[in-house]
């Protein structure tokens, strides 16, 4: 999930601050980092590849011949090629028996829908096998010798994504609130994005799984995942455009025997609910809603995630706050209970609880989050999905009780099998001024295309209209108004 500056709980004046300057200090060295760390896990993974490896796989498979491998260089060529020229989605052939699982199966196809489940974060989808994407990077590494095949009997995976965008605005000094591209009328590198990971098998019974997931992030974006304690003097001191964050590090423990099994996520992850998410191909639209802008990001603790059976799974957890390191001085012990219901039809989905619950009192981004979203699926072309919360902070200095509340909808329109257009529609009411910095009442309404070209790309081109009702809000405080055009592209790798 997501939140913005600093000081009064991530207050405005902070905001400003990070949309008026940019210092870009060190961000040469940051971007430097990064790519060595690539580099590295990607020469360490080649020198295995052309060293060979006598390594048993936990379970194995038949290996293919050494006659069978490819060199890296060129496997990785003729994957992209066959990726650029790939379908995103493949009906299933007539008679094909689908992926096995526990529960009820995936309610929507992705791609070209940004999920093929119902709202749950914090956890895999219990019941699921846990067959993730083979992109091309993996795709080569796989194929170019012995390391690479047990890499795959061992499920692992290392993949990523490039997301730059661009957009025109009315407004000619920041777009704020509007996020994630903040400043007008120029291109951004939203997103350059690094997973290695393993996915537990959920679907079986009969043995304790693992999984894991490590991620790296650079770009426009860090701004809006950091925690406070890690990274984040980036922003939080030198108000730096681009940096580098690591939105998830977490391990996955699937237990099989409590109900009908049982994920124990411990780490850095995702805070939980929301219709929305940080990485782009995550999220259903280019931009986020302004509901999305101002509510927590990333959570570091404990959460136990219990599929009681196929309609009812509950949730319940402990982290040092929002947005927040375990060794930072601002954590704070944080409860998080909530709760998810999918119909017996497999057509409606009701995700609710507290993302987080602690004293409440003025903190760094201590929002005490009462959270909830509703998805109806009214068959495989239309669906529309709901999200609300109310939040709060006491003390906050100035103001004292500070609440505000939102509610936002989607609704989703599949045009052909690769495209989707989405219509979003929200209301948010920041009644203190202490999310956006001004004490107002604001609407926003958008309209959106997906199109996946092939199977590695994804342009997303949408307008935006929205509306400050009480002051003037915008454009540094100088418009009620605020149309945008805006677009990118995914790459994934």
């Amino acid at each position: 999930m997501k939140n913005l500056g600093a000081g009064n709980g991530r207050c405005w004046e902070f905001n400003q601050a990070r949309a008026g300057r940019n210092t870009d200090k060190g961000l040469a060295s940051q971007a430097g980092r990064l790519i060595l760390g690539i580099g590295g896990v990607i020469l360490i993974s080649q020198a295995s590849l052309y060293a060979g490896d006598g390594s048993t796989a936990l379970s194995p498979s038949p290996s293919p011949s050494p006659a069978a491998y490819q060199p890296f260089i060129p496997g990785l060529i003729d994957a992209f090629g066959q990726a650029l020229t790939s379908p995103a989605y493949t009906p299933p052939q007539p008679g094909s028996t689908p992926t096995p699982r526990r529960g009820y199966a995936a309610p929507f196809d992705s791609p070209p829908f940004f999920t093929s489940d119902f709202q749950i974060g914090g956890t895999q989808i219990i019941g699921d096998p846990g067959e993730a994407t083979v992109w091309p990077l993996m795709k080569a590494i796989y194929g170019s010798g012995t390391f690479g095949q047990w890499l795959k009997d061992h499920r692992i995976n290392l993949y990523g994504w490039v997301d730059g965008g661009y957009n025109v605005s009315s407004s000619s000094h920041n777009n704020n609130p509007m996020a994630y591209d903040l400043r007008p009328d120029q291109p951004e590198l939203d997103q350059f994005v690094v997973y290695l990971e393993r996915l537990a098998d959920e679907y079986q019974t009969d043995h304790i799984d693992f999984g894991f997931r490590i991620s790296a992030l650079y770009g426009l974006d860090y701004r809006y995942t950091i925690a406070k304690g890690l990274f984040s003097s980036q922003l939080l001191k030198y108000n730096e455009y681009y940096g580098i964050d690591m939105p998830m590090v977490y391990l996955d423990l699937y237990i099989p025997w409590v109900a009908d099994g049982m994920n124990i996520r411990i780490g850095r992850y995702i805070s939980l609910p929301d219709i929305e998410a940080q990485l782009a191909p995550n999220n259903p639209m280019y931009t986020h809603s302004i509901l999305y802008t101002f509510d927590p990001y990333t959570q570091q603790g404990v959460m136990a995630s219990i599929k009681l059976n196929p309609n009812w799974t509950i949730q319940l957890g402990v982290s040092a706050g929002n947005d927040q390191s375990i060794w930072d001085s601002s954590a704070r012990l944080t409860g998080t209970a909530m709760v998810q219901w999918i119909s017996p039809n497999n057509m409606d989905s009701v995700y609710i609880g507290i993302n987080s619950i602690n004293d409440g009192e003025y903190s760094y981004n201590n929002l005490q989050d009462y959270v909830g979203t509703w998805t109806h699926k009214f068959n495989d072309v239309v669906n529309t999905q709901t999200e609300a919360w109310y939040m709060y902070m006491k003390g906050v200095p100035g103001i004292g009780w500070a609440p505000e509340w939102a509610v936002v909808n989607y609704t989703f329109f599949r045009l052909s099998k690769n495209t989707y257009l989405n219509i979003r529609n929200e209301y948010f009411d920041d009644a203190s001024g202490q999310r956006t910095g001004v004490k107002d009442v604001y609407s926003e309404h958008a309209i959106g295309l997906t199109w996946w070209p092939n199977s590695i790309t994804t342009i997303r081109p949408e307008i935006r209209f929205e509306r400050a009702y009480q002051r003037e809000s915008y454009d540094n405080h100088t418009r009620k108004n605020q149309v945008s055009f805006n677009c990118d592209m995914i790459i994934h790798f």
